[in-house]
């Protein structure tokens, strides 16, 4: 069966990394030499890595990680994955060392200021960290790579530059940023490195994942299904990993692309799955 559209059409690898039994697989990213992180959430946090064939070929985290929400690998295979429960933002090795941590562990951020229930954390095309802030407050914040606040901006709302959820973050290599704003705003919006609002994709069905690819290509997880889009937010692609309509099906949580093109989705609901979409 032949899944997408056009130019993007892919095969989908059945019962990809079976090996183990996941909880809740909320996130995935891949790295330089194409090893696979599932972000699992439960019954014990750990991130599970795999060959991209699906292999099983490590886990850790079990001993710091309380509730990490997304992951994020940089250009150095640094590993940015923020924790809703205890407020931070960490950064580790491939093997599991960690490097940093942003945030004061199982403190909140006062309101406005990191951290309260962080939900991404990726590197813009300057250098600096941004961080959508999340759960528990409607921000998103830039830091220097140390640390250092730069700006925040947002606050709850439904006006343009605000939010409902800042559910997800991802730059753009022009320096925009987008962000899936969840909740009632359901919608995409765009701002540039300094956080001015320059546009936004209203009517998406609870976008949870966001990435973007080398060609500005635009891929969502949302509702249950992946949508493919440019960064103009025109539709080119979009299929539902089951279900019904994209709007009504289980959580496409987690997205990302592979440099062979491949996606891999990471499933929140039903039976808690990483699926990889491989394109032909």
């Amino acid at each position: 069966m032949i899944w997408g559209s056009g130019d993007y059409c892919y095969e989908k690898v059945p019962e990809w990394g079976s090996e183990r039994t996941l909880g809740i697989a909320t996130a995935v990213a891949v790295d330089s030499r194409d090893r696979v992180y599932v972000v699992d959430r439960e019954p014990s946090p750990a991130v599970v890595v795999y060959d991209r064939d699906g292999h099983l070929l490590d886990e850790w985290g079990h001993d710091i990680l309380a509730l990490p929400h997304e992951i994020w690998i940089d250009g150095e295979d640094r590993i940015f994955i923020p924790d809703c429960r205890d407020h931070t933002v960490r950064v580790f090795a491939t093997d599991g060392t960690l490097l940093q941590t942003l945030g004061e562990p199982n403190r909140a951020g006062e309101p406005g200021k990191p951290f309260n229930m962080p939900t991404r954390a990726v590197k813009g095309a300057c250098g600096d960290l941004y961080v959508s802030d999340g759960y528990g407050q409607c921000y998103v914040h830039r830091l220097t790579p140390s640390g250092g606040l730069v700006q925040s901006w947002g606050g709850r709302g439904a006006a343009p530059g605000r939010f409902t959820l800042p559910h997800n973050i991802f730059p753009v290599s022009d320096g925009r940023l987008l962000v899936a704003d969840r909740e009632t705003n359901n919608r995409i919006q765009v701002f540039d490195s300094e956080g001015r609002f320059l546009a936004e994709w209203p009517g998406r069905p609870a976008p949870c994942g966001l990435f973007v690819d080398d060609e500005d290509t635009v891929f969502l997880g949302e509702g249950g299904g992946v949508t493919i889009m440019n960064m103009d937010g025109r539709l080119i692609a979009q299929w539902v990993v089951r279900g019904g309509p994209v709007d009504q099906a289980h959580g496409a949580h987690s997205v990302w692309v592979d440099r062979h093109g491949d996606i891999y989705v990471g499933e929140v609901g039903v039976e808690n799955l990483v699926h990889k979409y491989v394109r032909v």
